[in-house]
C-alpha cells in the first residue's frame, strides 16, 4: 500500500525568486558573440596554448563565420544536429559558435564515449553531421566511427550521421577535414543566412546528462536558456573584459560551454584554454603566464594543483575569484584556495544541465561557510 504524504502548509513551503529588476536577455548565442567582436575587436578573446593559437575578438568572429559558411555549404540548416566529439580544442570552440550562427542544433558528445555510448547519442539525438577528433588519450574517434559503420558499410549502425569532418589537415577517406571545411566556408561567407532570422527560443543545444538511471538524457537548451544563464553568471562573478579566465574543464560539459566560454563572450573576459585535457601543471602555469584573474574547476582539480610538487613555483597572484562546481567543497580546500591561490573571491554554483545550468550561486563576499554549506 503507498504511503500518503501530509500536506504541507502554505506558510511552511520554501519559495525562492531570483532578481527580476533587469530584463531577461532576447539576444542569441551569435549576438552576443558579434556584440563582443564590435566591443573588444582587438582584444585577446581566446587562447589555445597546446595548439600555439591566440586569437582576438574580431580574429574569432572570422573563424566562427568561415566555419559557419563552410556547414551551410555542406546543406547543414536551422533545426539540422551536428554533433562535436573532441576534447578542448580550438576547433570546439569555434563549431559551438558556427553552428548557433546557422541555427543548426549543437550536440555536445562526451570524449570519454566508447562504442555503445557513441552509438546511442547519435542517434538519439539525430547528427547528421559529427565534428570530431582524430584520437584522445586512449580512444580512437576514427576507429570507433569505421566500427560503427561510418563509411558505407551496409550494416551501418549509425543510420542518419551523412557527414564526418575530422579536425586537422591529414585526410580520411570518406571523411572531410577541418582544413577543407574553413576553406569551402572563406569563399561562401556572403552567402550566410542574415543574423536577424535568428531566434533566441528556439533550441540550439542538446547536451547529454546522467540523470538518474540507465541510458543519458539529452537535454535540450535555448539561446535564452544559456545565454542569460551566462550573463547572470558573469554579473555574480564581477567579470569584465579586464578579466582572463583559465579554462581547464571539459568544454563538452555545460561547465565549460556554459560557465567558462559564454560567461567570457557576454562579458568581453579572455579565454584561457591550458590543454586538451586537465593537467594541473599545464593549468597553474597558465595562470601565470596569461595573468589570469580566474580559474573554473571542480574540487578535486583544486586539490591537484594544491598537491602539485611544483605548486609554489607559480605566481599566481593574479587570480580573484572563479567558480568550484561539480561537489560540494571540504572547507579546509576553500581555505587553502583563497589564501594559497589568492582567490578571495571564489564562487560556488549549483545546478542542473536541464537548467541551462546554474540555479544557485554564492557572491564573491559570502562568508567562507555559507560557501561551503549551502
Amino acid at each position: 500500500m503507498s504511503k500518503i504524504l501530509p500536506r504541507v502548509p502554505v506558510d511552511r513551503m520554501s519559495l525562492v525568486r531570483g532578481a527580476t529588476d533587469v530584463p531577461l536577455s532576447e539576444q542569441t548565442v551569435h549576438d552576443v558573440l558579434a556584440a563582443a567582436a564590435r566591443q573588444w575587436p582587438q582584444r585577446d578573446a581566446a587562447v589555445f596554448l597546446e595548439q600555439g593559437i591566440r586569437w582576438t575578438w574580431s580574429q574569432l568572429l572570422q573563424e566562427v563565420e568561415r566555419a559557419a559558411a563552410g556547414f551551410w555549404q555542406l546543406g547543414v540548416r536551422k533545426g539540422d544536429r551536428v554533433g562535436i566529439w573532441s576534447p578542448n580544442r580550438a576547433e570546439w570552440l569555434v563549431t559551438q559558435f558556427a553552428t548557433a550562427r546557422i541555427g543548426a542544433i549543437l550536440v555536445n558528445v562526451n570524449p570519454a564515449y566508447r562504442l555503445a555510448e557513441l552509438e546511442y547519442a547519435l542517434n538519439k539525438a539525430g547528427v547528421r553531421v559529427l565534428v570530431t577528433a582524430a584520437a584522445f588519450k586512449s580512444s580512437d574517434y576514427l576507429g570507433m566511427l569505421q566500427a560503427l559503420g561510418f563509411g558505407g558499410s551496409a550494416g551501418a549502425k549509425l543510420p542518419r550521421l551523412e557527414k564526418v569532418v575530422r579536425l586537422g589537415d591529414a585526410v580520411t577517406p570518406g571523411m572531410l577535414n577541418w582544413s577543407r571545411l574553413r576553406e569551402m566556408g572563406a569563399a561562401h561567407v556572403a552567402d550566410l543566412p542574415p543574423a536577424d532570422s535568428l531566434n533566441c527560443r528556439e533550441p540550439i543545444n542538446i547536451q547529454f546528462t546522467s540523470g538518474t538511471t540507465g541510458a543519458p538524457k539529452g537535454a535540450t537548451l535555448t539561446h535564452h536558456n544559456i545565454v542569460n544563464n551566462a550573463l547572470a553568471i558573469a554579473q555574480c562573478m564581477r567579470l569584465t573584459e579586464r578579466d582572463s579566465l583559465c579554462i581547464p574543464v571539459p568544454l563538452y560539459h555545460c561547465f565549460g560551454m556554459v560557465l567558462s566560454v559564454l560567461v567570457c563572450v557576454v562579458s568581453g573576459a579572455k579565454m584561457v584554454f591550458p590543454g586538451e585535457g586537465f593537467e594541473p601543471r599545464a593549468t597553474l602555469a597558465a595562470v601565470q603566464a596569461e595573468k589570469c584573474t580566474a580559474l573554473h574547476g571542480v574540487p578535486t582539480m583544486f586539490i591537484a594543483e594544491l598537491e602539485h610538487p611544483d605548486f609554489k613555483q607559480f605566481d599566481l597572484g593574479s587570480l580573484r575569484t572563479g567558480i568550484m562546481a561539480g561537489a560540494p567543497c571540504p572547507i579546509e580546500v576553500m581555505r587553502r584556495v583563497q589564501s594559497d591561490m589568492h582567490m578571495h573571491e571564489v564562487t560556488i554554483a549549483y545546478g542542473m544541465t536541464e537548467t541551462s545550468p546554474v540555479s544557485f550561486q554564492s557572491a564573491t563576499d559570502d562568508p567562507i561557510e555559507k560557501r561551503v554549506t549551502t
